[in-house]
Formats: C-alpha cells, sequence, structure tokens
C-alpha cells in the first residue's frame, strides 16, 4: 500500500523535475502569477509555501536553504526582502490557484498560481470598508 507515499509523475525523470519545480517557484516569486497545468500548480504550491515559510524565519541558515532549492540567489532576495516580510501575521496559505479551464491544444486543465495578498493589503482593505460605515453611522438624515 502507499500509504502516505508523495510523488509527482509528470514523465520526467527526477533530476529533471527538480529542476522544473524550482523554476517556477522563481518564475512565482519574480512575477508573483504564474500560468501553468494544474498538476503543476499543485507541486509547485507545496514548495512556494515552503519557501515563504523559510523567508519568514529570516535566518541564514533558512537563506541557504532557500538557495539550495531555488538556485538562484537574487530570487531568493526577492523572496526574503520583499515577500516574506509581507506574510508576517499569516500562518501558512500564502497562495492561491484559480482554474481557467482545458488547454486548446491537448485539453490539459490550466490554472494561475499566485500569492494572495500580503498583510499590509488586507488591513488597507478592512480599514477601507470600515471607514464608511463609520461616517453614514455618525450621519443623521435632515428632515
Amino acid at each position: 500500500m502507499r500509504h502516505h507515499v508523495h510523488t509527482f509523475k509528470v514523465g520526467r525523470k527526477s533530476g529533471h523535475i527538480r529542476s522544473m519545480l524550482a523554476n517556477a517557484v522563481c518564475s512565482l516569486v519574480e512575477h508573483r502569477r504564474i500560468t501553468t497545468t494544474l498538476t503543476k500548480a499543485k507541486e509547485v504550491r507545496r514548495y512556494a509555501e515552503k519557501m515563504v515559510t523559510l523567508g519568514k524565519a529570516g535566518t541564514l541558515h533558512a537563506r541557504r536553504q532557500a538557495i539550495a532549492f531555488m538556485h538562484q540567489v537574487d530570487k531568493v532576495a526577492i523572496l526574503f526582502n520583499e515577500i516574506a516580510p509581507g506574510f508576517e501575521k499569516r500562518n501558512g496559505g500564502y497562495t492561491r490557484m484559480m482554474k481557467l479551464g482545458p488547454r486548446i491544444g491537448d485539453a490539459a486543465e490550466m490554472c494561475i498560481l499566485e500569492f494572495v495578498e500580503n498583510d499590509e493589503t488586507v488591513e488597507a482593505r478592512k480599514a477601507a470598508a470600515e471607514a464608511p460605515k463609520a461616517d453614514t453611522a455618525t450621519e443623521t438624515p435632515q428632515a
């Protein structure tokens, strides 16, 4: 039985799979959004979330672990300096997948994988939503 055995089967050798996933995570960090197949996105999401968690730790050891996986020092710097600090109050769930439907050529299920809003954006949206309610509650109708 294959209990708790997780494999990402895409018909490639293991070295190619590791390189493909690392490059996809780097592209996600660089562009904040990528379009890929649903199967690849589910696997990339696992590693992207781990990299953001390492970025939140911010230690030298965490940075070296991220470099060992991603192999691109400039993308790791973006992850640690720009992306990870925005998720300090969030305990996981840093990415979102939106399904697009089948691809034209081979009918593979496609989706968009992107980072969710960071903490500052969420707080600003909450403040903006509460501000009009406070203004309308203090106003009294003139008769």
